[in-house]
């Protein structure tokens, strides 16, 4: 593995270990909304082509779910910059919101329904806001 530009050897290891499906805010909203009786599909492309996967999809009702990190997707609250390599992670970070933003564009164009919670939300919060997506979906 190599490391990124300016960045040592162990600080790249680290950042590879990060996981990128099954992370815990990922299963303690899957495990409410499954105890709330939603039967849904788990890192799935929501679109044929579309080499991005959508941490949890309802196909019939076309929703597709993104719980997203606070470091990766730039919260607006809880955002982190790294000092070190600061230029590249700032370029990495904003390219990373960019293309949620433009993921949210295509899957709404194509009728779905997006709905994207922080994985600082609480499990209630985040399972409320896709109980309603999927009460107003078809």
């Amino acid at each position: 593995m190599s490391a990124r530009p300016g960045t040592d050897a162990a600080t790249s290891a680290r950042m590879a270990k990060q996981r990128r499906v099954g992370t815990k805010p990922e299963l303690e909203l899957r495990r409410e909304l499954h105890r709330r009786g939603a039967r849904f599909f788990v890192d799935r492309a929501p679109l044929p082509g579309l080499r991005r996967r959508a941490d949890i999809v309802f196909p019939r009702r076309k929703v597709a779910v993104y719980v997203d990190g606070c470091f990766w997707h730039s919260c607006p609250e809880h955002a982190t910059h790294p000092k070190h390599n600061a230029e590249w992670w700032a370029a990495k970070l904003a390219g990373n919101v960019a293309r949620d933003r433009d993921t949210d564009m295509r899957l709404t164009e194509a009728g779905w329904t997006v709905v994207r919670v922080w994985e600082h939300e609480g499990v209630a919060t985040a399972a409320d806001s896709v109980w309603r997506a999927l009460a107003g979906a078809v």
